[in-house]
């Protein structure tokens, strides 16, 4: 078996704390390179983990002969230039999510991924669990027959990460909606065939970020560089009827409130718990249905399908309409009414 060689681009908590451990978790995949604009940072990172190769410049990564794929860690702003860099280079390519801060960004590395023919996937690993693949399949059978309404919803009481980079608009380009929002709506559009949206109408809110001393576990800020929202939601409609209402926030005065449903004429399902709904003849019922097998790891998916010429397992395109409605979301909180979205 080819030993499949990869390069890690940014080298922060998200590249040690998740893509590295991923890849090395995969038999036959090494870590040869690593590239951070700070080039200390990538130093101390590539001695931490014996990594051969170190660069401040994704572009003379993405050039090494040797390489066979990118791992893109950067902040969401920063995602398109490593990523289409890569492809272009002829290097496949997974890259955390969300796909780009923006749907301009996030087309140009799908147009990158299709001129080039390598495998590009978006970090989203809730389309592996067991529970998401039980109800796409079902879905796929016609078991909930026009499913007409969902929410989705990540509402923390209070988990702010208080990073510099999470909180600046140039850097991250939003608070929660694209940070825990695209984890929670890429698998329920997922789980129901990925619809395409055609409008959205959102609000966002900073009732947190801007105040002095905000109990937070997860550490304090500087309520100056506070930039993002720290609450916001939509109502997004799609072709074929369906609405979708989505909410989500890193602070509030509510209880922890999580998870995702959806309503059809013949069933209905929540994702987390597990649970379908749906009348018989001797009345309404609800069950856990058997659980299919989950799908190998996203790393492990990834690496397959670059050495076995499969697609990738969370296509750009699919997730691209994730950034369009989060645009256009944004963009509706702004203007104080709906947006269309193309």
């Amino acid at each position: 078996m080819k030993e499949i060689k990869v390069g890690i681009v940014g080298c922060g908590g998200i590249a040690g704390g998740k893509h590295l451990p991923g890849h090395k978790s995969v038999k036959g995949v090494s870590i040869i390179a690593a590239c951070d604009i700070d080039e200390t940072r990538a130093k101390a990172f590539a001695k931490e983990h014996d990594i051969p190769h170190v660069f401040s410049d994704y572009e003379e990564l993405a050039a090494m002969d040797e390489l066979d794929a990118v791992s893109v860690c950067t902040p969401n702003n920063f995602h398109a230039g490593p990523t289409i860099a890569a492809l272009k280079a002829g290097k496949h390519a997974i890259c955390e999510k969300p796909i780009a801060a923006n749907a301009i960004d996030g087309q140009a590395m799908v147009d990158a991924q299709k001129a080039s023919g390598k495998v590009l996937q978006i970090g989203l690993q809730s389309r592996f669990r067991a529970e998401a693949r039980t109800l796409r399949k079902l879905y796929d059978e016609g078991f909930f027959g026009d499913i007409y309404y969902a929410r989705a919803m990540s509402v923390r009481r209070r988990g702010v990460p208080a990073s510099p980079s999470f909180l600046s608009k140039a850097i991250a380009g939003g608070g929660p909606l694209i940070d825990i929002g695209v984890h929670i709506l890429d698998v329920l559009l997922w789980m129901i065939g990925c619809p395409k949206p055609i409008e959205a109408f959102g609000m966002t809110a900073t009732k947190f970020g801007h105040k002095e001393n905000v109990i937070n576990p997860w550490g304090k800020w500087d309520p100056e560089e506070f930039e993002v929202e720290d609450f916001a939601m939509g109502t997004i409609r799609f072709e074929g009827g369906l609405t979708v209402t989505l909410e989500t926030a890193w602070a509030s005065h509510i209880e922890n409130i999580g998870g995702t449903f959806f309503m059809g004429d013949l069933a209905g399902a929540t994702y987390e718990p597990l649970q379908i709904y749906l009348d018989k003849k001797d009345g309404m019922v609800n069950y856990t249905p058997k659980l299919l097998k989950g799908l190998p790891s996203e790393f492990e998916s990834f690496h397959t399908a670059v050495r076995e010429g499969l697609p990738s397992p969370v296509p750009a395109e699919e997730v691209l309409n994730i950034a369009k409605i989060f645009d256009a979301l944004y963009e509706s909180a702004r203007i104080g009414r709906s947006v269309p979205i193309f």
